[in-house]
């Protein structure tokens, strides 16, 4: 069985593009989208379109749960005034170009998602399974981590939102970071999905990356009323 999973597209239709494309060369049985589908990125409606389109189970991540509820706040913990600015900008400008049928999808996307393959339990998240805006990152202690999911049955947890990816195991459970299809956050400007695989009672995942047409999404940032910083903190990951 191999699963595929992507999340945080955060309105790059061009990396979302790249990633479908490889997800396909690799022919997985499931593909899952852990969430976030909108903001930051010029693009809110044509990436809801094309998830929906997939026909797959889709996470509701804190971006879509503000969009799709139609508030100014999408949940995400900025660091900076100027961060807590330019976040403003974003989501009013989400939330005046998506139009109704797509706010609808997103604010009917599912909170979590469950599957068992052979004997593993496997929950996909778009934060945490205790809240959708928690940050599991990669220097979590394993005793916080086993915190996490000490009210879950599941033994192997896929979640997103941190953009950073991880893969590592603590004592009998799984951790999996998907990192992000639209704006990775470690270092690497492309694209970034998981792929798992179980086979004969064993569990492997590998972070793929895929490089798209970065000029292009930079001529959309340039004909929308976005912060432009949002493109070169991407840009300049590409360096």
């Amino acid at each position: 069985m191999k699963i595929a999973v992507f999340s945080d597209i955060h309105g790059n239709l061009t990396g979302l593009q790249a990633t479908l494309g490889d997800i396909r060369k690799h022919r997985p049985d499931v593909t899952i989208c852990l969430g976030d589908l909108v903001g930051y990125g010029p693009f809110p409606n044509e990436v809801c379109e094309t998830v929906q389109s997939l026909g797959i189970p889709v996470i509701q991540g804190n971006y879509d749960q503000g969009v799709g509820e139609k508030i100014d706040d999408c949940g995400c913990a900025y660091k900076s005034e100027e961060e807590k600015a330019l976040g403003k900008i974003s989501i009013q400008w989400t939330n005046e170009a998506i139009n109704n049928v797509n706010r609808n999808f997103l604010k009917g996307l599912l909170p979590r998602h469950e599957i068992t393959v052979d004997s593993f339990r496997m929950l996909f998240v778009h934060g945490s399974p205790r809240r959708i805006n928690e940050y599991l990152f990669p220097d979590r202690p394993d005793k916080n981590l086993l915190h996490v999911m000490k009210e879950e049955e599941a033994k192997v947890l896929v979640c997103g939102h941190t953009h950073i990816p991880f893969f590592r195991m603590v004592e009998d459970t799984y951790f999996l970071n998907d990192g992000s299809c639209g704006r990775p956050k470690d270092g690497d400007w492309r694209a970034a999905w998981a792929l798992i695989s179980v086979e004969k009672q064993t569990i492997e995942a590998k972070i793929c990356r895929v490089e798209y047409d970065l000029p292009s999404l930079e001529k959309s940032y340039q004909h929308s009323r976005l912060p432009f910083k949002y493109f070169e903190d991407l840009k300049q990951s590409s360096s």
